[in-house]
């Protein structure tokens, strides 16, 4: 009876002990979008001139993207580490990808959803300044497969392929920033346009489609799931996806729009 107490009671440290740091992960996702925010809002005041003339929700806009370029440079490191390199989710691996995950890759998915919980908050309180509806939809689809999977451990190899499409964030951002900064002009706004039609051809629509390959080749590990978790699987990839390609169209005709106009002058 003494040894079952005290395995109950070490048991019970070690899921405290996880808590806690699932808990402090959140936390810290929060604190670095304020730190992100902050750093952004003071160095973008020393070494960027145009900052002041900036309107006021031009600022918050402004340093707000900074704050997800953080995180999507953060994300985007550790996904691929996890995905690919780490071996986690490798197939020599005994036991369904499915349920594989580490006190890491559940820490990192801490972080991301300390991220979508601040950046939803700030999407809110200045709705619709900072993105449409359609943000705010992608922003809760997105959390809660995080949370999902980083407090059951189930298809967070998924998740994180997922999660590699922030790659195109930083992008995204940097187009947003030449353009408010009278940039639109410049070579550099040409070649960053370049990259986002790459990014996010790799990123968000060939990985997606290696995703769903992934998913029917390994459907007799998938199906071993909670019934959530499978409906997650099969639901948000799908709708993150046609999301992606109707972007997708979106920055091809910009791109030819912003080609054209150089050819012409």
């Amino acid at each position: 009876m003494m040894y079952k107490y005290k395995a109950e009671v070490l048991l019970k440290e070690y899921l405290l002990a996880d808590s806690y740091v699932l808990y402090a992960a959140v936390l810290g996702g929060i604190l670095m979008c304020k730190l992100s925010y902050d750093i952004t809002h003071m160095i973008s005041s020393i070494y960027f001139k145009g900052y002041a003339s900036l309107t006021k929700m031009q600022k918050i806009e402004w340093n707000n993207r900074g704050m997800s370029t953080a995180h999507a440079i953060f994300i985007t490191i550790m996904s691929v580490y996890l995905v690919f390199l780490s071996g986690l989710f490798c197939d020599q691996l005994d036991g369904p990808v499915t349920f594989r995950s580490s006190h890491l890759s559940n820490f990192t998915l801490g972080v991301s959803v300390g991220y979508f919980i601040a950046d939803l908050a700030m999407i809110f309180w200045f709705y619709p300044s900072l993105g449409g509806m359609e943000y705010v939809f992608h922003h809760m689809l997105s959390l809660v497969c995080a949370v999902y999977a980083m407090l059951s451990g189930e298809g967070q190899l998924y998740t994180y392929m997922v999660l590699i499409s922030e790659t195109t964030t930083p992008g995204i951002n940097l187009r947003w920033f030449l353009d408010v900064a009278g940039r639109k002009d410049s070579k550099a706004y040409l070649i960053n346009g370049i990259a986002m039609f790459v990014t996010w051809l790799v990123a968000r629509i060939i990985l997606f489609i290696y995703l769903f390959y992934h998913i029917f080749m390994n459907y007799d590990q998938v199906k071993q799931m909670d019934t959530f978790a499978c409906l997650l699987i099969s639901v948000a990839p799908t709708i993150l996806f046609i999301m992606n390609v109707m972007w997708f169209s979106k920055i091809l005709r910009g791109l030819k729009k912003t080609l054209a106009k150089r050819h012409v002058d």
